[in-house]
């Protein structure tokens, strides 16, 4: 997400206040040691995570047992009618027959195996979808999510709000928000007071089922030159 700059807002300048003689604070992380006002959970009306469909690895995974079925299907049926088995299924029972178990391709073929198990048990039990967040149900009928990129584009904008913030970048994961902000004026602990009380009452609006922990830096513009 860019960030803007003071003069793409059409808004007039702001004054700077001067500060008295003393040593240049040029950066300062707020984060650390400043604990944020807690968020309210709201109405209740918890719901989890959206489930994705996957429909690529489903169909994937039909398709080759249906393959699988059909040539199963066909040499079970050529050696009834007293037909020679299919090659691929004699050459692979006589390469079997002969190979140990330490063999480097029975090895490699039961290690690709044990990972394409154990990927397809990994997309049965999780949902996926970690992009879409889920929101409070209000009604028993209607589930709603918000993506992570609509919920930083809300905190961005309640932040360039405050006065004194410059430029503000957004990180929103599932259980945080990483938010770094450059003030130009006023006092960093200002800035950031007020920046936590402005984003947390964002973060209540959002309605999430999880509302998700912030983590608010503030910091002065770099020299130039």
């Amino acid at each position: 997400m860019s960030e803007p700059h003071g003069t793409e807002t059409g808004t007039q300048p702001l004054p700077v206040v001067e500060r008295p003689a003393g040593p240049a604070l040029e950066q300062a992380a707020s984060a650390a040691d400043y604990d944020p006002p807690p968020v309210a959970q709201g109405p209740d009306g918890r719901g989890g995570r959206f489930w994705s469909v996957r429909r690529v690895p489903a169909a994937v995974v039909a398709l080759l047992l249906l393959l699988g079925a059909g040539v199963f299907l066909y040499d079970v049926a050529a050696v009834r009618a007293d037909r020679p088995a299919l090659h691929v299924r004699r050459a692979l029972a006589h390469q079997l027959a002969l190979r140990p178990l330490d063999d480097t391709w029975v090895l490699a073929g039961a290690a690709v195996t044990t990972v394409l198990g154990l990927w397809l048990i990994a997309l049965a039990v999780t949902p996926g979808l970690r992009d879409l967040l889920p929101m409070r149900r209000t009604h028993a009928d209607v589930r709603a999510g918000l993506q992570r990129a609509a919920a930083a584009q809300v905190l961005r904008d309640r932040a360039m709000e405050v006065s004194g913030v410059r430029s503000v970048r957004v990180r929103m994961r599932r259980r945080r928000a990483d938010v770094r902000a450059v003030s130009h004026f006023r006092e960093l602990d200002d800035v950031r007071a007020d920046l936590d009380l402005t984003l947390a009452e964002a973060v209540r609006g959002l309605g999430l089922v999880r509302p998700p922990a912030l983590s608010v830096q503030v910091a002065r513009p770099g020299r130039k030159g």
